[in-house]
């Protein structure tokens, strides 16, 4: 055996078809393309979605509600969730991030005071609820409210 003698296995190399090359070929006339429509004609594409000039069925279907452009996404983390974070270190947006507590495009985060915490944190968040700023100022944590 050597370089001289290979070749690729059987059926695996596929002549490419030649459409439009006479009716001897198999593929003469219309070239595979069946008779006459939309299909048949050269430059022939339609766009993904189109039902054939039919009402499409994104403006078929009914619509509903309203998703407001002005939105503010605002993120939620709870006590319990500060739980594993180091003792005595600045909480804010980066850290959280960091630590995987937020993802995504957010406008701002609320603390709220879902769980318990016995150690202090400084904590630079948006938002904060009642609950959540007793208990971590009870554990000896402080918070500063960043709008």
């Amino acid at each position: 055996m050597n370089l001289g003698t290979l070749k690729p296995p059987e059926g695996s190399r596929k002549k490419r078809k030649r459409v439009g090359r006479g009716d001897g070929s198999g593929h003469g006339g219309t070239s595979g393309k069946g008779a006459k429509g939309q299909n048949a004609r050269s430059g022939h594409s339609v766009r993904p979605n189109f039902e054939g000039g039919q009402m499409p069925i994104t403006r078929r279907m009914p619509k509903r509600g309203f998703k407001n452009p002005m939105r503010r996404i605002i993120a939620i983390v709870n006590i319990e969730q500060l739980k594993g974070l180091t003792q005595g270190a600045l909480v804010d947006r980066e850290y959280l991030t960091a630590v995987g507590l937020v993802s995504g495009r957010v406008d701002g985060i609320k603390v709220l005071g879902n769980g318990e915490i016995n150690f202090p944190l400084s904590l630079s968040v948006d938002r904060i609820s009642r609950g959540a700023r007793t208990k971590i100022e009870a554990a000896g944590g402080k918070i500063i409210e960043v709008s």
